[in-house]
């Protein structure tokens, strides 16, 4: 397990690799180093199937384990024995978790690591890399999403950025009108007393669609009930594996409460937006959202899939799909490019490898933030306990002597963009330099009335798909 955070994963691991935050990256590659050194790599798999292995190679010998374990608050020896283990495992299964991506370096990290079991050979026979499984899918986006009915200069908006839009006016036209629905901005966006401020603007004008009063829809001048997943039909392609499923209401929405689709469709009339596409009804749109024609759907629409199976997405030759076994990677060059000038065309040259930029220390400890297990992000946190209790602080024993700090206080977490008050949990949990509290609760846990996001930079982005940076927060605590 590598993880800064001993979760309960973590707990039962036999090897646990505590590894700081951002620095993913050089551990990816001082294993990469170490196992050629060890003479372990599969020359003739990289040879016929990797691209870009040697000037991947050329940045992971600049790492030998003691300087990397240097970097990454590791022990040499704590880095040699992943090598012996990646080296003797077979089968060997990698999966890189949720959160690996949400740093400085964090697209970087995901690439360095599922490199690993490619230089090894140990793809297929068993082998593998979980990872989502989104591609597994014949999805048909254009169909669905009609890029074609987008008029010549429209923008495209980070959606990290809409705070500071809103705060600053800084785009032409300014932004004036919001509708916010499957989301949570207040409590979710990074840097949330910048997006508060720009929420509050008297001239900007407000649209949720939402199943709770949440502190961000206290924000819209108006606010249409939602419909849960409960009462229409959908389809459900996987976050983790191959399996497409359909899935029929079983009770009616309440009141006035109306699914997101059937609230477009009908603004699109009241606008007068006439094309075909915007009177679709749910079953048409499941139909434009899945490639029909797919051999794998046996000659169903999707949205006549049965409701009590699912039917799976198998390779050419009718099994489960794994790479190497029956699938290969859509790259364009049909392999696995460790040098990427797809990525380097759309996120620039740096992007061509992975890379690794350096923390930019304003204060002394870095802040993490991981799932919690009372919450789904922000979902469910207005309920029960998760509504009435800030999350606690962990904070490592040497950061809290050092700090005069004892287990069970309340502190004050804060840096330029806000505060928070939390109970100090002091624990072995986080390793010196590093502290973490659960994202997703909302501002009533808080006596400040901000939570962790509002701690976190929206203007520092991601080295691929500009991100935000969770998992790369700065900070200091004290007393309160």
């Amino acid at each position: 397990m590598v993880d800064p955070l001993r979760t309960k994963i973590a707990a039962q691991a036999d090897l646990h690799l505590q590894l700081l935050p951002g620095t993913d990256v050089v551990l990816a590659w001082s294993l990469a180093a170490e196992l050629e050194r060890s003479g372990a790599l599969d020359t003739a798999f990289v040879a016929a199937h990797i691209l870009g292995a040697e000037d991947f190679m050329a940045r992971a010998r600049q790492w030998p384990a003691a300087r990397a374990a240097a970097v990454c608050g590791l022990t040499e020896n704590e880095i040699l024995t992943l090598v012996r283990w990646l080296a003797d495992i077979e089968p060997l299964v990698l999966s890189p978790g949720n959160g690996l991506e949400r740093g400085r370096n964090g697209g970087s990290a995901v690439r360095a690591a599922i490199a690993l079991p490619a230089l090894l050979g140990k793809l297929g026979n068993g082998n593998g890399i979980v990872l989502g499984a989104s591609n597994a899918f014949p999805k048909t986006p254009n169909r669905l999403q009609r890029p074609d009915l987008i008029p010549d200069g429209t923008r495209t908006l980070n959606i990290n950025d809409i705070g500071r839009h809103l705060a600053e006016s800084d785009v032409d036209p300014p932004l004036c009108g919001l509708f916010i629905y499957n989301h949570n901005p207040i409590v979710v966006h990074p840097d949330q007393n910048r997006m508060r401020r720009g929420l509050a603007r008297p001239d900007v004008f407000a649209v949720g669609i939402e199943l709770t009063m949440t502190e961000s829809m206290k924000y819209c001048d108006l606010v249409l009930p939602a419909a849960t997943h409960f009462e229409y039909a959908d389809l459900y392609p996987s976050y983790g594996h191959h399996w497409l499923q359909r899935a029929e209401p079983v009770i009616p929405p309440p009141g006035e409460a109306l699914p997101n689709t059937e609230i477009f469709r009908r603004l699109a009339a009241r606008f007068g937006f006439d094309e075909p596409c915007f009177k679709a009804t749910d079953d048409e749109l499941m139909d434009d959202a899945v490639d029909k024609a797919d051999p794998r759907l046996l000659g169903m629409k999707p949205s006549e899939i049965p409701t009590d199976r699912a039917v799976q997405m198998t390779g050419p030759d009718g099994e489960p799909m794994v790479l190497f076994d029956n699938v290969l990677p859509a790259t364009p060059s049909g392999k696995i490019e460790l040098r990427s000038e797809t990525l380097a065309k759309r996120w620039g040259a740096a992007a061509l490898l992975p890379d690794w930029r350096e923390r930019e220390t304003s204060h002394p400890l870095m802040l993490i933030s991981p799932a919690s297990d009372k919450r789904i992000s922000s979902t469910l946190g207005g309920l029960g306990a998760s509504h009435q209790a800030s999350p606690p602080l962990l904070m490592n024993p040497e950061d809290a002597s050092k700090r005069d700090l004892r287990h069970g206080i309340e502190v004050r977490l804060w840096n330029e963009r806000g505060e928070v008050i939390l109970p100090l949990s002091v624990t072995a949990d986080v390793p010196p330099g590093v502290v973490a509290s659960e994202k997703g609760a909302w501002l009533a846990t808080s006596r400040t009335g901000q939570t962790i996001s509002a701690l976190v930079s929206s203007d520092l982005k991601a080295d691929l798909a500009e991100g935000a940076c969770f998992n790369d927060t700065q900070v200091e605590v004290s007393r309160v």
